[in-house]
């Protein structure tokens, strides 16, 4: 048998199968307002007082974070959700800006609903999905009578040459995107089995099988030489995808299935079993076979992890497509053509379309350029509301908010340079006359007197006890 690609068809190829600041000014960016006056407390010095230096190896003040904003790496927050959302002031002052908060909602449902699809989606293309079609099949062969051998030309035979090829009829037949399916790509095998009496019973077969390193092609080609009518029987095993099975007999009648996958076997069965409730009600994992099961597999109980070994012996291969034809040699190098109609499983289209919703990104860039552009938007609004409360804080007591403004500034300053105890109160008296002043001032004088003693007992070489 010769493969060969038909002239009525193009080559096709295979393609596989979500603290308060004002704005810049001359006191400084940033710097806080009247509703930052909260602090965090800051951590108390070890063993010392207010106003006392500070012991050695002593715990230093930290840092405030925001300082470290200009000297470390600035990472890309992550956006959330909650980063959309409008504050409660804003709302209020915009009563529009609710529309803005529906939507919001809105998006949240479809994106749950979006996310509940694509898992739908992912779970459907586990499960093969297949649609029947029709595949006509064309067989044709053409006789050649033979030639008297001549001055130029050599004398040849009488033959005749067999042709099977076919295509699916697809309602769009004109799409010039959609790619034609090659007519072996049908089939596991091919058998065309001739007359045993014209051709002798070494030569009256013609077989080809898949394997796979096979090449598609649009047809079969057979030649041979003969001058008399040849009956022939061409068998069509159909390549299943999932695998398929022909059920015996006695199984076939009562499960109702005649040849199916391994998995719809075994669910027939089961809803079988459901339906005449033969499943033991105390040991579940058994199953108490009826006359019927009893006489297939030869046995009056058998457990659920048994049903798949014990269904092997009873499932057979499908059964080939028989077409008799008949190659006629009566007319001289005409060619006669029969149809046949088969049913054939092929890969629904719906499948391609959702395998290409899932690997689509084109629209998530989209939906995160659209994210990125409504975080910066509500970021403008927080930043507009932070000003406008600042001035509305200081047009309504200028001399009040100046005040906590340099009070909250001097707390700033001291975190920056580091400065230990109160300057500004420690420039009055009155800060010396406070009870603790006389305790630190023995402590500082211990201090000193102990120095002073280490130092003399070192030069003397005296060691203490």
């Amino acid at each position: 048998m010769r493969q060969y690609s038909g002239p009525n068809y193009s080559q096709m190829q295979q393609r596989p199968p979500n603290s308060f600041g004002g704005p810049g000014g001359p006191m400084g960016a940033g710097s806080p307002g009247p509703s930052m006056m909260q602090r965090p407390p800051m951590q108390p010095y070890v063993g010392m007082r207010p106003g006392m230096p500070p012991a050695p190896g002593g715990v230093k003040r930290p840092v405030d974070s925001r300082i470290m904003v200009n000297t470390q790496p600035k990472n890309k927050k992550k956006k959330k959700l909650a980063d959309k959302i409008l504050p409660q002031k804003v709302r209020d002052l915009v009563p529009e800006s609710q529309a803005y908060m529906d939507l919001l909602a809105f998006e949240r449902k479809l994106d749950a609903t979006i996310m509940r699809k694509r898992l739908d989606i992912q779970e459907a293309l586990k499960r093969p999905m297949k649609q029947k079609k029709k595949l006509r099949i064309f067989i044709s062969n053409t006789f050649y009578p033979a030639k008297e051998p001549g001055e130029t030309e050599e004398g040849t035979v009488a033959s005749w040459e067999l042709r099977v090829e076919g295509r699916l009829l697809d309602d769009n037949k004109n799409d010039p995107n959609k790619v034609k399916r090659k007519f072996s790509s049908f089939f596991k095998s091919l058998v065309i089995e001739l007359d045993k009496n014209l051709y002798g019973p070494d030569n009256h077969l013609v077989e080809w099988h898949r394997t796979p390193t096979t090449q598609e092609t649009d047809g079969f080609q057979v030649k041979r030489p003969g001058d008399k009518n040849v009956s022939c029987t061409i068998l069509l095993l159909l390549d299943y995808q999932p695998l398929q099975f022909k059920l015996d007999p006695r199984l076939a009648r009562l499960l109702g299935v005649h040849t199916q996958t391994r998995p719809v076997i075994i669910s027939a069965l089961w809803q079988y079993i459901k339906t005449h409730k033969l499943q033991d009600s105390h040991e579940r994992e058994f199953i108490n076979c009826d006359k019927y099961l009893e006489q297939i597999f030869a046995c009056q109980r058998m457990k659920f992890a048994e049903i798949p070994q014990r269904l092997n012996p009873l499932l057979h291969p499908p059964d080939p497509i028989v077409i008799n034809h008949t190659i006629s040699v009566e007319g001289v190098e005409q060619k006669q053509t029969a149809c046949y109609d088969i049913d054939v499983e092929v890969d629904d289209t719906l499948k391609t379309q959702m395998n290409n919703f899932l690997l689509s990104t084109a629209s998530q860039q989209e939906i995160q350029s659209l994210d990125n552009k409504i975080h910066e938007t509500v970021d403008t609004i927080n930043q507009l509301k932070t000003n406008r409360e600042f001035f509305l804080s200081f047009a309504k007591d200028p001399q009040q908010f100046i005040h906590k403004w340099i009070i909250s500034q001097t707390r700033d300053l001291k975190t920056m340079t580091d400065v230990v105890g109160n300057p500004e109160e420690e420039r009055r008296s009155e800060f010396y006359y406070q009870p603790w002043a006389q305790e630190a001032v023995c402590r500082y004088f211990y201090t000193k007197v102990q120095q002073k003693r280490a130092e003399l007992e070192q030069a003397l070489g005296i060691r203490s006890s």
